[in-house]
């Protein structure tokens, strides 16, 4: 079997991480894929004697199980695999995603587990903020059955454009209709007419992969909320974000929207990390 993307899994063995498994298995519905469950324990010198062996073998139990139960659910084209890996958590999760040219990340934002406590919780915006490859995230809430409807915010960085390529490239997997929505705090004229500029270059370039789009526009207080209002009254299934946000959009801090987001959101978040690169070679050139 030929496989095409690599889906990297991050589980602490909670009800929480399992929801990740069964984002990464309706992913893997439309892309083909091997979905690789990643369960990272202490460096050996963290342990007392003895402890080491049992959490590897209390690991590979779990894991046995669990890839038996998900085997039966997944496509054809796809399968499902275990690793148990040292060191620290967040670093070996990037690391293992990095190592293949097409992957990427799926993780829940809550989690907790017997030898590491909110294993995934307190490591997934680590994970988020640290690799290049896109990071699906999940409250652990309950799943969209589908991906249907993706809602993309646009705001006046450059960089927020950097996410249209691979947002598309879901869309068009999933036969899913994006909706690109201008976000800003302000009504000033001048912030409104280079947001419209965007949204024009944006729909351009999804209208040559013939993904469905509409367009929306909204104002308000906090960029997070009146995304995931917009998200709700329109029955998202997902939403595409950058992780960088300057403090300029509303927010107090360097990526608070993205953090406000993965925590706020009802609905699985779709991050992308932007390319050190100009946005016009980086918009253009992907994809």
């Amino acid at each position: 079997m030929q496989v095409m993307n690599r889906i990297i899994v991050p589980i602490d063995f909670s009800d929480y991480s399992m929801k990740g498994i069964e984002l990464a298995i309706l992913l893997s519905k439309k892309i083909p894929s091997q979905i690789q469950l990643l369960y990272v324990m202490k460096k050996s010198g963290d342990y007392s004697p003895g402890s080491q062996q049992e959490e590897q073998r209390y690991a590979e139990k779990k894991f046995k199980r669990i890839v038996e139960f998900y085997s039966k659910q997944l496509h054809p084209n796809s399968e499902i695999k275990y690793l148990i890996k040292s060191g620290k958590i967040y670093k070996e999760i990037v690391n293992q995603a990095e190592s293949f040219e097409q992957s990427f990340i799926v993780a829940t934002t809550h989690g907790a587990s017997g030898f590491e406590n909110m294993f995934i919780g307190s490591n997934a915006f680590k994970i988020v903020t640290a690799t290049t490859r896109p990071v699906f995230t999940s409250r652990g809430d309950e799943l969209p059955k589908y991906i249907r409807r993706i809602v993309m915010p646009i705001d006046i960085t450059a960089d927020t454009r950097q996410k249209v390529p691979f947002t598309v490239r879901i869309a068009k997997e999933c036969g899913a209709e994006v909706h690109v929505v201008n976000v800003t705090t302000t009504n000033a004229e001048d912030i409104h007419r280079k947001l419209e500029l965007y949204q024009k270059q944006v729909i351009e370039y999804i209208e040559k992969y013939d993904v469905r789009c509409k367009t929306g526009k909204i104002v308000g207080p906090n960029l997070t909320d009146i995304t995931i209002e917009y998200a709700q009254q329109v029955d998202a299934d997902l939403i595409s974000i950058m992780t960088e946000q300057p403090s300029d959009l509303g927010n107090l801090v360097m990526g608070s929207y993205a953090q406000q987001m993965l925590n706020k959101s009802p609905f699985p978040v779709l991050s992308i990390t932007p390319k050190e690169l100009h946005v016009s070679g980086a918009f253009h050139t992907q994809g």
